[in-house]
């Protein structure tokens, strides 16, 4: 399993994490890997299509290519496929 060390943390966002920890009955280790992971399954909800079409638009403004958002989500699923 994967290990990340995190150095350099400001004492107070380490402080408030022991208190997070303690409130919710875990270690600093098991709140920082829930906070993590709801992070980043927030993260995957948080994008649906419509997210993905603005920031094509800001990218491109009124040269946006056509249907390059399926075309970018035909893409992913492709590569989802073969992980």
């Amino acid at each position: 399993m994967p290990v990340l060390n995190i150095r350099n943390l400001p004492a107070g966002v380490h402080a408030r994490l022991r208190m997070r920890a303690a409130r919710a009955g875990r270690s600093m280790e098991a709140e920082a890997r829930a906070i993590l992971a709801a992070a980043c399954m927030e993260d995957d909800a948080r994008r649906p299509a419509s997210v993905l079409q603005d920031w094509v638009g800001e990218l491109y403004g009124a040269k946006k290519p056509r249907k390059v958002v399926e075309s970018l989500i035909a893409e992913r699923r492709r590569e989802h496929a073969k992980e």
